[in-house]
């Protein structure tokens, strides 16, 4: 069981929230916990939400810093700051519909069932 909570924020980003939490140990020592929790909707309307969490020590803070740190840079600088995925998904769009909001079939193959 999580011991007492010393220290919180809240991230939202779309249907995921980070929590960070500052927690004491029974000793009186002070961790680290994120937990990402995602809400997923039903057909029905009715919604659950999947949470992972992670717990991270004094001990372990220097290199998870350093390695977080490293990947990220590494992200920017090989693929810079824009989401690909929005514009991948504008772009998607674009190409499924025509000017007049309809399905464009410029996408399909004409096949004659002769073809075959």
């Amino acid at each position: 069981m999580d011991q007492e909570e010393i220290y919180s924020k809240v991230l939202r980003a779309g249907r995921r929230t980070y929590f960070f939490d500052v927690r004491s140990t029974k000793a009186g020592d002070y961790y680290l916990t994120i937990t990402e929790s995602k809400k997923f909707t039903h057909d029905d309307g009715s919604f659950h939400y999947k949470k992972h969490k992670i717990y991270l020590y004094k001990e372990d803070f220097a290199a998870f810093k350093d390695n977080l740190d490293e990947m990220m840079t590494y992200i920017i600088d090989a693929k810079g700051e824009e989401v690909i995925s929005e514009r991948h998904q504008r772009d998607y769009k674009k190409e499924e519909f025509d000017d007049n909001n309809t399905p464009s079939t410029d996408s399909f193959t004409d096949v004659s069932f002769d073809d075959i």
